[in-house]
């Protein structure tokens, strides 16, 4: 990682434009049954997807600008990226649910 590529992981826009150039180009958007792709309309449910990495980001001054950038693979090759509010009352409440049972699956799996 270059000197500039660590300095633009500090701000989440910077972050987020890093995983789009890195091939995280979807933007998933939390849905009941688990997230959508919105350039294919399909719905990916906890087993069909692992979180590649996430990075958060805290507001000096304010609760409410505390983030999560997770960066999503899918099984059939999609990559992007899901934002949620965290620690409070912002954090989207489908977001956190899916995100639990993905890692509860992934603490599950056997590891070679």
């Amino acid at each position: 990682m270059t000197p500039s590529e660590k300095i633009n992981m500090t701000t989440m826009v910077g972050c987020m434009n890093k995983l789009h150039a890195d091939g995280y180009t979807e933007n998933f958007v939390a849905k009941e049954k688990g997230l959508e792709a919105p350039t294919n309309q399909k719905v990916y449910g906890p087993t069909e997807v692992k979180i590649a990495n996430f990075y958060r980001f805290e507001g000096e001054s304010d609760p409410a600008d505390n983030a999560i950038v997770y960066a999503i693979e899918t099984n059939d090759g999609i990559k992007g990226m899901l934002v949620d509010s965290y620690g409070g009352p912002y954090a989207n409440r489908k977001i956190s649910q899916f995100i639990t049972e993905v890692e509860d699956i992934t603490k599950k799996e056997p590891h070679t």
